[in-house]
C-alpha cells in the first residue's frame, strides 16, 4: 500500500496532470462511441495529443507512435460517421465474416512478431512485443470502429486486459485505472451496438415488407 500511495504521489508532482485529462477525455470518447455520437471523435483527437507525449517519455515507443496513428483516424472517424444527405447512405453497425477476422487476427500477429523483433534489437522500447501487439491491434480495431464493425467491442476488451498490465508496468497507475474502467464500458457498448443493429435490422425488414 505504501508503494502504491508513493506511486500516485510521484505522478501527481510529475505528468498527472496531463494524463488525467487525458483520461477524462478517452472516458468521453468511449461513452459517446458507444451511443454513436460523433462528437466523440472531438475527444478522442485531444486525449490522443496527450498520450503521444505521454507515451513516449516512458517509452512505449510504439503506443506513442499509435497515437499519431490515432490523430489520423479521429479525423477520419469523424467523416465516416458524418450523417449524408442520403439517410440510406448512412452507415450502420454491421458484422464482419469469419474470413475478415481470420486475416485481421493474422495481420496483428505477424506485425507484433515483426515489429517487436525490431524494437528488442535497435530500441530501447520496454515489453516490445507486447507494446507492438497492443498497439498492432489498436490499429486494426480503431479501423473497425469507424467502420462501425460490431465485433470492434471483443478486439478492445483483450487489448485492453493486456494494455493494463503494461501500464502499470511503466508506472502510469491512472492511465491502467482508465483500462480498467474500459473493459467494463466496452462489454456494455458491445450489448448497446448489438441491440442497435438488431433494431435497426427489424426497422427494415418491416420497411421491405
Amino acid at each position: 500500500m505504501p508503494e502504491l500511495i508513493n506511486t500516485l504521489w510521484s505522478q501527481v508532482q510529475g505528468m498527472a496532470a496531463w494524463e488525467l485529462l487525458a483520461v477524462v477525455c478517452a472516458l468521453i470518447y468511449l461513452a459517446l462511441a458507444m451511443l454513436e455520437k460523433i462528437s466523440c471523435w472531438y475527444f478522442a483527437f485531444v486525449s490522443t495529443a496527450i498520450y503521444t507525449v505521454i507515451f513516449w517519455k516512458v517509452s512505449l515507443l510504439m503506443e506513442s507512435a499509435l497515437q499519431i496513428y490515432y490523430l489520423f483516424m479521429a479525423v477520419f472517424g469523424w467523416w465516416q460517421w458524418r450523417r449524408p444527405k442520403d439517410e440510406s447512405a448512412a452507415l450502420e453497425i454491421h458484422c464482419w465474416t469469419w474470413r475478415q477476422h481470420l486475416i485481421a487476427v493474422a495481420l496483428i500477429l505477424v506485425l507484433s512478431v515483426a515489429s517487436g523483433t525490431l524494437l528488442q534489437q535497435f530500441s530501447q522500447a520496454a515489453m516490445p512485443f507486447l507494446d507492438s501487439f497492443t498497439t498492432w491491434g489498436a490499429v486494426i480495431t480503431t479501423y473497425m470502429v469507424a467502420r462501425k464493425v460490431l465485433e470492434n467491442w471483443i478486439y478492445w476488451f483483450v487489448i485492453d486486459g493486456i494494455s493494463i498490465y503494461l501500464y502499470l508496468d511503466r508506472g502510469l497507475v491512472f492511465t491502467a485505472a482508465l483500462f480498467v474502467l474500459y473493459e467494463i464500458m466496452v462489454v456494455m457498448g458491445f450489448w448497446h451496438w448489438r441491440r442497435q443493429m438488431q433494431q435497426s435490422k427489424a426497422s427494415a425488414g418491416l420497411q421491405a415488407a
